[in-house]
């Protein structure tokens, strides 16, 4: 079902390749759904959620109804449930708050940074083969403690026209102030363009399928977007100290996400890899989406033997996965060493599904190895910066000279007229 690999036979660039990628092109069909959208509003997006989703709508926006009709769904387990990984998220995401600066001279210089919220933000929530009222928490409480005005929710109904009553409930504990039936490449149409019912917002954030993603990299400019999300992944460092079981079970919950999803185990000890190779073999089969994972551990799992945890960390920083995993005797020793990674989960008690749902870090994180320049969403996602400037008339005149100079270096007369006529008058 999945070999073992060992850095004795293979080469580095051999070991990291991946084989999920992005080999499918939808960008003439997004660009398509992008236009309608954006010439005909609600009438396309009806139109392709009939299409698309299978639900013949008369109006996008969630109900007061609906939502109480969704509450009544949950348990009071669930909602306490909700409420912790809430407070969770908030206390971690608290610390990310920015504050702005001015700082003052003698010749009465006034220079500084404004921290500002964005002012409207749209949150893309997937659906698909499974609910993730986590994504709403996380990626709406960090936009809620910087401030945003107005968080606009979308996610893609069922055949239905019904949101699972779990997404609902969560978007209610975060605070999301409106929730529109839409998804896929028009809903991100809608976010971007605005229509006659779902308003414009000023970013975008929030994973999703191919066509989410390439139609989040076509508007961007037109609005900010996070990040372009790609099938998720995880990456395990472990000794021989690991558990095999609870090795079989992380790499696991990563792959029943996709069948894309890749899942690899980097270790040190060939008992280690054998042993993790068999628990795979019989965890899969008692899984219930086991048809999903199956496909994503035989076409991208991967179990690669290393010769030292040195060598694992430099596989683990070529591949810059998505979550990284040190199932080590000292994790934290190894830490420091981690260049690339958009969460790193330290020791044996410490499965990366804690991220997902709990702890606090946020779970929206770079993928396919763009950790190596994209960091996690977080509060900085939903802020912009400002700066601003004041000069006396003393301050002026003294940096007038050098001004000037600089500007006709440039050959722009207009902008050293601009300080002459200053550095010549009276007033």
């Amino acid at each position: 079902m999945i070999n073992i690999r060992t850095t004795k036979e293979e080469t580095m660039e051999q070991l990291i390749k991946r084989q999920a990628g992005e080999s499918q092109d939808v960008s003439v069909v997004v660009a398509d759904v992008l236009k309608q959208v954006k010439a005909r509003g609600d009438e396309a997006l009806k139109e392709y959620t009939k299409k698309f989703d299978h639900a013949d709508l008369t109006t996008f926006k969630v109900s007061a109804a609906e939502f109480d009709e969704a509450l009544a769904e949950i348990t009071p387990e669930f909602l306490a449930i909700l409420e912790q990984a809430k407070q969770n998220i908030t206390n971690f995401h608290e610390k990310q708050v920015q504050r702005g600066f001015v700082s003052t001279n003698e010749q009465g210089i006034v220079m500084g940074q404004r921290v500002l919220p964005l002012e409207t933000v749209g949150v893309y929530v997937p659906g698909g083969t499974a609910a993730y009222p986590s994504t709403v928490l996380m990626d709406v409480l960090p936009a809620k403690i910087a401030g945003v005005s107005q968080i606009v929710m979308i996610t893609p109904p069922n055949k239905e026209g019904k949101i699972p009553a779990a997404i609902l409930a969560a978007a209610k504990v975060a605070g999301v102030d409106a929730i529109y039936k839409v998804g896929g490449a028009q809903g991100v149409a809608a976010l971007a363009y605005g229509t006659e019912t779902i308003p414009r917002v000023d970013k975008i954030v929030g994973p999703g399928n191919i066509y989410v993603a390439t139609a989040k990299r076509m508007v961007y400019g037109l609005v900010d977007i996070d990040m372009i999300a790609g099938p998720s992944d995880i990456l395990i460092v472990a000794d021989e100290t690991a558990q095999p079981k609870w090795l079989a079970a992380d790499l696991l919950a990563q792959a029943e996400h996709d069948t894309l999803a890749q899942a690899v185990l980097v270790t040190t000890s060939e008992a280690i890899a054998k042993e993790v190779q068999a628990e795979l073999r019989q965890q899969l089969a008692v899984l219930p989406r086991r048809e999903i994972a199956q496909a994503s551990i035989e076409n991208n799992g991967k179990i690669i033997v290393a010769q030292s945890l040195e060598e694992a960390l430099t596989l683990a920083n070529r591949i810059a996965p998505e979550h990284l995993e040190l199932c080590v005797a000292e994790p934290f020793a190894l830490l420091g060493k981690v260049k690339h990674a958009g969460s790193v989960f330290l020791g044996h008690h410490t499965p990366e599904v804690l991220g997902d749902y709990f702890a606090g870090p946020n779970h929206t994180l770079p993928t396919e190895g763009t950790a190596r320049f994209y960091s996690p969403l977080s509060v900085d996602d939903f802020i912009k910066k400002s700066s601003y400037l004041y000069y006396s008339k003393e301050a002026l005149q003294a940096s007038a000279d050098q001004v000037i100079a600089f500007a006709e270096m440039e050959g722009l007369d207009g902008h050293a007229r601009s300080m002459a006529v200053r550095k010549e008058s009276k007033q």
